[in-house]
């Protein structure tokens, strides 16, 4: 199985991305505020994802998620999100994102449209 490739959403603890790094270094990701405009609208972020044929990982339960559930509503295409939460550790984040990238494949996780964390 192919790794999954992930976009990390500007809202993402950078730590988080430091150590699944760390963990796995050969991890296929891009940071979203390196690659599109500061203040760019969620729906622009989910077409990029979507683009780039990424899984987005984000910390924002609120609007990206309803962004995505119209746009699934709609009949649109949508990628896969998993949703973090501050109340989650650092540690344990990087836990469950390791498990989900060396566990899961990208359509897996398209079916489940929302994986939120944490896993346990």
């Amino acid at each position: 199985m192919a790794m999954i490739r992930l976009a990390f959403d500007a809202d993402v603890h950078g730590d988080i991305i430091r150590g699944l790094r760390r963990r796995i270094p050969e991890i296929d990701y891009k940071r979203v505020q390196d690659a599109l405009p500061e203040g760019v609208s969620d729906p622009e972020v989910l077409e990029w994802v979507l683009a780039e044929a990424r899984i987005l990982v984000t910390n924002d339960r609120g609007s990206m998620i309803r962004f995505a559930w119209h746009r699934a509503q709609g009949g649109l295409p949508t990628p896969g999100i998993v949703a973090t939460t501050i109340s989650q550790s650092v540690g344990s984040a990087i836990d469950d994102l390791s498990l989900i990238v060396k566990c899961m494949s990208e359509a897996e996780i398209q079916d489940r449209f929302v994986i939120f964390l944490p896993l346990r």
